[in-house]
């Protein structure tokens, strides 16, 4: 069997594939580039100066790092070669940048920290010009003697009106005609990736007409897959912001995140350890119930797994925004170990160690010290902290939920500073 578009060899049928319509579409100048307006000048001016100095250019997919790579190359009138880091490992890569000047670079963070070093003394003798992509903060990412020696450029997830334009420049080329509000569609499905949007064009330029309207279209494209980011930067941007809605008490917010972190295949277990902290650090003493509550989700999602493993974490995320709110214990263990890393751990006080041997007692180990349980409400007013401490507070309780009833009984015994009389154990070394 054969037909158009296949080639037989060696019994093997091959199908050409046509050149897809994102690489059909690379823009050849600077004017037919779509989108990261905020740099254009800086752009223009790079392509100026005489010497291209090496970059870094970082943002999300399908935002035209590559793009503007190929163009700032082609500009320089430089032999360049481009790779991929995926594809290509140290010894390879010495064989195809031989006679070449310029280096594009695509997904540099997939180097090793090893492997980034290669670069160091090609870039400080100027053997080399380096424009490298990534999509992972730098920072993270490619060492700092590289980075050091690169200028990165951040570039931002196209608009709707960017995307909207980058899709009639498809249908254009395709001979296709989509309605403005089913290429909005589009551009909204796209999440700010220019080679997804023209991909999706592609797809509906192959429907019927009567497919094309909105509510047809919605009905038609294949599923959309969220491109999911473990180790870049959204990874960390959905997680924070998850947190800060559970903090900020709006439960639809955090909903919102938890669903873009489980959409985009994030690791059920990273979220639930999210949520063990936040009920910690955030709600804390506010509501005790909220950090058992996010310890029995992770065994809850441990337990059913996923896709079902969603319903607990819900349960706990709108929980742990409506509860009331106390960083109190956490911001006192901060002002703890500020005092410690500022002035060094003072000595337990004498009255407050265990006398586990005669010796220990002739030194005076647990002498004075008061059992609290011997005194009426077990409390009786004792120095605990090291005598150069007296009077420190680092706890400072709050008046939020749970926390107003836990903090009022120790309140009022110490307001009262009364002494009641009782039996004092002296040795004792509980």
């Amino acid at each position: 069997m054969s037909g158009k578009g296949h080639k037989h060899l060696a019994g093997i049928i091959i199908v050409a594939q046509k050149r897809p319509l994102a690489e059909s579409l690379r823009p050849e100048s600077l004017d037919d580039f779509i989108g990261q307006s905020h740099f254009r000048q800086r752009l223009r001016t790079l392509m100026q100066s005489k010497d291209l100095p090496s970059l870094l250019l970082f943002g999300p997919p399908g935002c035209g790092k590559s793009t503007v790579a190929l163009l700032l190359a082609k500009h320089a009138d430089k032999p360049f070669v481009r790779v991929s880091a995926p594809e290509v490992g140290i010894t390879a890569l010495r064989k195809q940048i031989q006679d070449k000047e310029i280096l594009i670079l695509d997904e540099l963070h997939r180097y090793s920290k090893a492997q980034q070093d290669f670069f160091l003394p090609l870039l400080e003798t100027g053997e080399l010009t380096l424009i490298a992509t990534t999509t992972e903060n730098p920072s993270f990412s490619v060492t700092r003697q590289l980075l050091s020696r690169l200028h990165v450029l951040r570039l931002r997830s196209l608009g709707m009106a960017e995307l909207v334009d980058v899709g009639k420049r498809g249908m254009e080329k395709l001979d296709s005609l989509i309605p403005e509000k089913s290429l909005e569609l589009l551009a909204t499905l796209s999440g700010g990736d220019a080679r997804t949007m023209l991909n999706l064009v592609e797809f509906a330029a192959g429907l019927e007409e009567k497919d094309l309207e909105p509510d047809q279209l919605k009905t038609r494209l294949p599923e959309i897959v969220l491109r999911g980011d473990r180790e870049g930067d959204s990874h960390y941007e959905l997680a924070s912001a998850l947190i800060k809605s559970i903090r900020g008490s709006d439960p639809d917010a955090a909903l919102y995140y938890l669903a873009s972190l489980v959409e985009t295949g994030e690791d059920p277990r990273f979220i639930c350890r999210r949520l063990i902290l936040s009920a910690a650090e955030d709600v804390g003493l506010g509501d005790p119930m909220a950090l058992p509550l996010a310890v029995s989700c992770e065994q809850a999602v441990e337990r059913i797994g996923m896709p079902e493993g969603w319903i607990p974490m819900a349960e706990t995320t709108v929980y742990l925004a409506l509860a009331p709110k106390s960083n109190s214990a956490y911001a006192g263990y901060l002002s703890a170990i500020k005092e410690i890393r500022t002035n060094g751990p003072k000595p337990v006080p004498l009255h407050l160690r265990n006398a586990s041997t005669s010796l220990q007692k002739e030194w005076g180990y647990g002498q004075g010290y008061k059992y609290p349980h011997a005194y009426p409400e077990a409390w009786v007013e004792q120095d605990y902290l090291p005598p150069e401490l007296k009077g420190r507070v680092f706890y400072q309780a709050k008046t939020q939920g749970h926390e107003e009833r836990l903090a009022l009984w120790t309140r009022k015994l110490k307001a009262s500073r009364q002494r009641p009389k009782g039996k004092e154990t002296k040795d004792w070394t509980g």
